[in-house]
């Protein structure tokens, strides 16, 4: 049957089984014994079979019983024709176990038993196989054998596996101890996975609860136990125990689980313990809020909205003492004023559950209205849906509102008011104006400004009426009488209010010109120009009596300051105009004087320009020529070092002009010279030389400005270019130069002779204040678009105030020999430093020395 080939004999249909083996084996057998075993194979729930396998391999099937047909769903004749179609039906995954068994069996001539899984064409079966091979005499082996249908038992095993493990899952899952217990306290099992146990289940089992828990806990513990045992009924106690982290509380639960057994399931409860009482902690917080809140606070249901409970500032609010609220519905005490809030409330809370900041307002018990901002929830009450509402009191600030809106209107009347008066000068539009806006923030029936004055008499100036009301536009009068009837009123009464003109006592003119013009109340407001009373603003209410308020008062107030503004500025804009024409020839006047003096200036800088051209170029030709004279001097050395005058060569003389000159005749004396006081002379010369080129400089500068020839060049090349130049002057000077500038420094747009004449004032200038053996040291830095070159020396240093002036153009001290030309140089450094674009500067070191700085802007 291991073979992958095997050679079946079969046996016929008409074939008895009986006399097969005897044909084989030739076996003693009784018919009755034979017809008993075909009855008890047709019944048995399963299939019967035989086998011979002989030693070559080959299997003969000898008999297979009906049973095939409900395990297999073959009929015995295919099984006996092709015993391969049998193996077949065996599942791939179980083929391999079935081949193991087999070798086996056969191997060591053992039972047979395997269990498996066949395909049958209408379900997947498990099938168990029981066979015992019994080797015979010539080598083959006879197998005999039972095959049964075993799946709704595996089924059942596999439920019950499933069961245990999920029995066995939920049971892991359980955070709980879980105890054994006798009924004289041994513990006998547990279970502590997942659990909080400080002691191993050794330590436990086997233990009585005397040895272990304290003695009230023991006791109380032993109680329980035989009460459930004798009751029958699950007992529940709760006890403390300590912990290392403090003390825990634990519940008990048992429950009988078999004679003299209960199991009980032990749980930590220290966390629900302290949720309690937080729990009743933040009960009586919110007790203490819901009672001591300055809100008002209520519980109603939801479907009536009748009062379940209240707080005192409830009771403040609606005027309605606690046992008038509670029981009773909004409506029935008709708190809301607008029925359809509580539908919009309700519709609010059924859409999201809450209701945030909803403007309502309430009838107090006295008819008072009130306005509240309104915040609810659904909360469940003893299984009541009620609602937890919040009603915060802001009929305050909305007075308050009311009066700020009705100040800012204030506010930006008096702003646009006061900017019309400032940028027009036309009265009768600002005045107009003026009395539209009021009328409009009054919403009076009349507002109107009326002008008492010896040379215009009284009239009307401007006025904005409602259509409805006559109007007092054109109204004028001469009646000086009535005129200073209402003059004295207005100076004896700085304000003058009438809120019912009913009410007021009036003279008869003044209470006729009331009833004619409909007016029943007035608030009138004096226009005073300084001390003068010019006229009046004044708010007619002309529908019935009217209560002015403050705000309206101290409007009218401001605005008429505002109108004896115009009316100053318009009185000072005619004198301007008067004065305007005058000083227009005042002007004309004094630009002609001015022009005469700037023509006068032109002429005076013409002759300084010709003065200083003619003086710098005759002084400039006399210094070269001294210089060309005294330098020749020089070259002609004399063996003692001194010049005599005609020793040698033509002598010089003294003319009778006083010049020098060469010649044989009337020489009258000889002047010994050294060769120092002609260096001195010749030094002297050479800064005479370079001050008058300065100074030419400077006035080429001054009038046509420096002349900047730009190149792109690489800053730190620039440098080293320049100081390569300057390299004999700082030899001269025993003078040393460190370069710290960096290579990467950005391109930049300059005037590299120019540059290098300032390099080389700086330079000059430190070496002429100070002995040989001077240290400097450049750096430069990028920053802010801009490149900053730093020169700094260790020599002497100056004052602040030396070196505020340095880069000045002005005289500086006489007894300093180089003064000026130094001063004329750094003079313009400046002006060739600001023509690039940057700034110059020197500061004082803390210790010793002078640093220099330019900038320079990048390309």
């Amino acid at each position: 049957m291991a073979s992958n080939q095997i050679t079946v004999a079969c046996v016929s249909k008409g074939q008895r089984v009986d006399e097969t083996l005897k044909s084989l084996h030739t076996p003693n057998c009784q018919q009755d014994a034979i017809n008993l075993l075909s009855i008890v194979a047709v019944n048995l729930p399963g299939m019967i079979f035989q086998v011979l396998q002989r030693r070559d391999g080959s299997l003969f099937v000898l008999y297979v019983s009906s049973g095939c047909q409900d395990l297999c769903e073959l009929e015995p004749e295919v099984i006996q024709a092709d015993f391969q179609g049998l193996l077949k039906l065996i599942h791939p995954q179980d083929v391999k176990t079935f081949t193991e068994s087999i070798t086996v069996a056969i191997g060591i001539f053992s039972p047979w038993r395997w269990e498996g899984r066949i395909i049958t064409p209408s379900s997947m079966k498990w099938i168990q196989c029981i066979c015992q091979p019994q080797k015979q005499a010539n080598g083959d082996c006879l197998w005999d054998g039972l095959v049964m249908d075993i799946t709704d038992r595996k089924q059942a095993e596999e439920k019950l596996r499933e069961s245990e493990a999920r029995y066995k899952a939920i049971l892991d899952a359980i955070p709980d101890l879980m105890f054994r217990i006798s009924r004289d306290g041994k513990y006998l099992d547990l279970k502590s996975e997942g659990a909080n146990i400080t002691l191993a289940k050794e330590e436990i089992v086997g233990k009585n609860l005397w040895e272990l828990l304290p003695s009230d806990v023991a006791a109380i513990s032993q109680e329980a136990i035989a009460k459930t045992l004798d009751s029958g009924i699950l007992q529940t106690y709760e006890y403390q125990l300590p912990a290392p982290l403090g003390v825990r509380d634990y519940e008990a639960r048992l429950a009988v689980s078999a004679p003299d057994e209960v199991l009980a399931i032990v749980r930590d409860i220290t966390e629900r313990k302290q949720a309690e009482v937080a729990l009743r902690n933040l009960a009586q917080k919110f007790s203490k809020a819901f009672s001591c809140s300055p809100d008002p606070i209520t519980i109603s249901t939801l479907q009536e909205g009748r009062f379940i409970e209240v707080n005192d500032s409830f009771v403040n609010l609606s005027g309605y003492q606690q046992d008038e609220v509670i029981g009773q519905t909004a409506f029935e005490l008709s708190i809301w004023v607008h029925e359809s809030d509580r539908l919009n409330l309700l519709q609010e809370l059924q859409a999201t559950g809450v209701v945030r900041n909803l403007e309502v307002e309430y009838r107090r018990k006295s008819g008072e209205i009130v306005t509240a901002q309104l915040s609810a929830e659904k909360i469940d009450l003893d299984g009541i849906p009620c609602i937890l509402a919040v009603h915060h009191d802001t009929t305050e600030r909305k007075q308050v509102e009311a009066q700020l809106h009705l100040s800012a209107q204030r506010d930006r009347l008096l702003t646009e008011t006061l900017a019309r008066i400032r940028s027009s000068l036309k009265l009768d539009q600002i005045l107009q104006t003026t009395v539209t806006e009021v009328r409009q923030f009054l919403q009076a029936d009349r507002v109107f400004i009326g002008l008492n004055n010896a040379k215009l008499k009284g009239r009307t100036l401007a006025e904005s009426v409602d259509p409805n009301y006559p109007s007092v536009s054109g109204w004028s009068t001469n009646d000086q009488a009535y005129l200073q009837e209402l003059q004295n009123l207005l100076k004896t009464n700085l304000v003058r209010v009438i809120e019912d003109i009913t009410q007021t006592t009036i003279s008869a003119k003044v209470k006729a010109h009331f009833q004619k013009f409909q007016t029943r109340a007035s608030l009138t407001v004096p226009i005073m120009l300084g001390d003068k009373l010019f006229g009046a603003l004044i708010a007619n209410q002309c529908s019935g009596p009217r209560n002015w308020q403050p705000m309206e008062i101290d409007l009218l107030q401001q605005m008429s300051e505002q109108v004896a503004i115009a009316i100053q500025q318009s009185l000072i804009h005619q004198e301007l105009a008067e004065l305007n024409t005058n000083l227009e020839h005042q002007v004309q006047e004094r630009t002609a004087q001015l022009q005469q003096k700037m023509q006068e200036i032109e002429e005076l800088h013409q002759v300084k320009d010709v003065v200083l051209h003619t003086v710098a170029h005759d002084l400039r030709t006399s210094v070269m020529g001294n210089l060309m004279v005294l330098q020749n001097l020089l070259k002609r050395e004399l063996g003692t070092g001194d010049w005599e005058l005609g020793n040698l060569g033509p002598p010089l003389r003294i003319r009778g002009n006083g010049d020098w000159g060469l010649g044989k005749e009337s020489v009258q004396c000889l002047i010994p010279v050294s060769s120092s006081i002609i260096e001195r002379m010749i030094q002297g010369n050479d800064r005479q030389l370079t001050m008058i080129n300065s100074l030419l400089e400077i006035h080429s500068c001054e009038k046509e400005g420096i002349s900047i020839k730009r190149e792109l060049v690489q800053f730190s090349t620039l440098m080293e270019e320049m100081i390569a130049d300057l390299e004999p002057i700082l030899t001269q000077n025993q003078a040393t130069l460190k370069n710290l500038v960096p290579k990467d420094l950005p391109l930049v747009m300059a005037d590299t002779n120019r540059l290098q004449k300032v390099l080389a004032s700086l330079l000059t200038h430190s070496l002429q204040h100070n002995p040989p053996g001077l240290n400097f040291t450049m750096k430069a830095t990028f920053e802010a678009g801009m490149i900053r070159t730093q020169i700094q020396h260790n020599g002497m240093a100056m004052s602040k105030l030396e070196c505020d002036r340095l880069f000045d153009l002005y005289v500086r001290e006489p007894q300093d020999c180089c003064s000026t030309s130094i001063g004329l140089k750094m003079y313009l450094c400046r002006k060739v430093i600001k023509a690039h674009g940057g700034e110059i500067g020197v500061t004082t070191n803390h210790k010793r020395g002078l640093t220099f700085w330019f900038t320079l802007p990048i390309n």
